[in-house]
């Protein structure tokens, strides 16, 4: 059993994340069973610019998920580069939990665009629309949100409800393939996977 505490900063991700997680310890294996806790919830630029806020979060998130568990930091990256700003939380988280597995995975932009990355998977789920011949680049809008949200029947988009039925719908390889920070975390899952079965 391998207990994940993440820390996320929206709260569709509260939701979302925990389903997506599941989805690849079925898919992805190899097979193990996982103990997803529900997301800790921050504020992003509080957790990253207060030292006594991300030490604090940190802390929790290793009494959570005790000595041989994962601390997964699922943020958006804004306009940030993912991988950059992301080893430099790494490196930060470090000093605090120096002994504990902790992944850190930044969605370019935003949580969203690992669901453009993956959008023909959803034609037709909850209201969402997409032309045949539309050709998206997943990682390239700026505002993730609001491309979904055009695409919705109605215009409306609504983190709490359609982003944990969407993480729970949209096409892992599809994904895979179109987004480069959801290969990081999927690369990120299987390191850990990985290295628990080996224990």
């Amino acid at each position: 059993m391998i207990t994940i505490a993440s820390i996320v900063e929206g709260d569709g991700e509260v939701s979302a994340l925990p389903v997506l997680l599941r989805r690849l310890a079925a898919e992805w294996g190899p097979v193990a069973s996982i103990n997803s806790l529900q997301p800790i919830r921050v504020r992003r630029d509080r957790f990253l610019n207060k030292d006594e806020e991300f030490r604090r979060q940190l802390l929790l998130a290793a009494a959570k998920s005790g000595d041989d568990g994962w601390i997964l930091i699922v943020l958006d990256a804004d306009n940030d580069c993912p991988a950059s700003l992301g080893q430099q939380i790494y490196e930060r988280a470090q000093q605090y939990i120096p002994h504990r597995r902790l992944s850190v995975v930044l969605a370019n932009r935003e949580f969203e665009a690992w669901f453009i990355a993956a959008a023909h998977s959803l034609q037709g789920f909850r209201g969402f629309s997409l032309a045949s011949d539309e050709h998206m680049q997943a990682e390239i809008p700026r505002n993730a949100k609001g491309w979904m949200r055009e695409h919705m029947q109605g215009g409306t988009y609504s983190e709490i409800l359609d982003q944990p039925a969407f993480a729970a719908r949209f096409d892992l390889q599809q994904a895979f393939k179109n987004s480069r920070s959801f290969r990081k975390l999927c690369k990120e899952w299987q390191k850990h996977i990985s290295e628990q079965n080996q224990r």
